[in-house]
């Protein structure tokens, strides 16, 4: 792992923006040209590794939108104080980390955003990643007409129930109809042993929305072994995140593997309006 990634990111190359939806105003790291993408970071905010993978979708002609949601942006806290990130977000108004069965507040500002950075962007719609605390983001924010291509990165909520969605009843079955209406997909990605998104959870996903649900399966043995965030070490005793920490980038690794099978979905989704 290059050791730029355990060091704070200016994330110079992003013009920042303060953008008011839904009654609240939020900074929103923005880059590239095409389609929007919305990428939504993980546990405890927009990191270097977070920004990382936001270059790979602009750099594969998309406009990134990564709203900050947590945390201190660009930065590598120390693993008390990323603690501390993720105690205020648990307990939060915004977010429903424990429980299931019902969307947090926070997807409505979601999908706001979505609505806003296709009237921007343009093309066929909007596509969206969310990653570990905010994973099933995604999936919320297909009730927004304009989100096409959601993608669920080892989605961890609720925290409390391995076999509960962060989703309602009434959402999941909205989802599913119009996912089987418009010919669409979901993508979901977790590692075989990850602790905080379960078999149990995909297998909940499954059943929600049958075979519009496609999700991938990584075996611990690709999962990135070197040195990781303070948080990682102390917090994340298994493979978790696909995508970012615990991905290995090196060509034939099936992490990389999984990053390009995620950019394709966007180009299918974004890049034609016949697809």
């Amino acid at each position: 792992m290059s050791d730029a990634l355990l060091k704070p990111d200016d994330l110079s190359d992003f013009e920042q923006r303060l953008l008011a939806l839904e009654g609240t105003a939020k900074p929103v790291y923005v880059a590239g040209q095409g389609p929007a993408v919305i990428v939504m970071t993980e546990m405890p905010g927009i990191s270097p590794h977070v920004a990382r993978f936001a270059r790979w979708v602009r750099d594969a002609g998309f406009c990134v939108y990564m709203p900050s949601l947590f945390g201190k942006d660009g930065d590598v806290p120390d693993a008390e104080t990323a603690s501390g990130v993720f105690r205020r977000a648990c307990v939060s108004a915004e977010f429903r980390a424990l429980g299931g069965g019902s969307s947090s507040p926070v997807s409505n500002w979601l999908r706001a955003l979505a609505r806003l950075a296709h009237g921007e962007s343009g093309g066929p719609g909007v596509g969206a990643i969310g990653m570990c605390f905010t994973g099933n983001f995604a999936l919320n924010m297909m009730l927004e007409p304009v989100l096409l291509a959601p993608v669920l990165s080892q989605p961890s909520l609720p925290l409390d129930n391995p076999a509960g969605i962060e989703s309602s009843a009434d959402e999941l079955a909205q989802v599913r109809s119009r996912l089987e209406r418009e010919d669409l997909t979901v993508l979901a990605y977790r590692f075989a042993g990850d602790s905080f998104c379960r078999a149990e959870r995909f297998a909940a996903y499954q059943s929600a929305l049958g075979d519009r649900f496609i999700g991938r399966v990584l075996p611990d043995t690709a999962a990135n072994t070197g040195p990781k965030p303070p948080f990682f070490d102390q917090f994340v005793k298994t493979p978790h995140s696909v995508v970012t920490v615990h991905l290995v980038d090196e060509s034939g690794q099936l992490t990389l593997a999984a990053r390009d099978e995620i950019l394709a979905f966007f180009q299918k989704r974004l890049k034609s309006r016949s697809t």
